[in-house]
């Protein structure tokens, strides 16, 4: 149903192909635009945002240790450090 299609990058202007696989998994989302950037491109964006993004610190309401998180914590919700929030993840 679906056909590669080749598309051209916004940022740097190469060409790259929007497989078949690429486009259902678009569809299944729900994803109404192509992408408009290659993937190298869309790796340094998401590089760069991660650089720039502001972390605050917290205690871990687990373990008590200090913890880097990307949002302003807040009293009424625990905040727990990376071990702990993949720990509790995993249960």
């Amino acid at each position: 149903m679906y056909q590669d299609k080749t598309l051209v990058c916004k940022d740097c202007g190469n060409e790259f192909v929007f497989t078949a696989g690429e486009q259902e998994f678009y569809a299944e989302k729900g994803f109404q635009n192509e992408p408009q950037r290659c993937k190298a491109c869309r790796d340094a964006k998401k590089a760069s945002m991660r650089e720039n993004r502001e972390m605050y610190t917290a205690v871990c309401a687990a373990c008590g240790k200090e913890a880097k998180v990307p949002f302003v914590p807040k009293n009424d919700k625990p905040v727990y450090c990376s071990e702990c929030f993949a720990n509790r993840k995993a249960e």
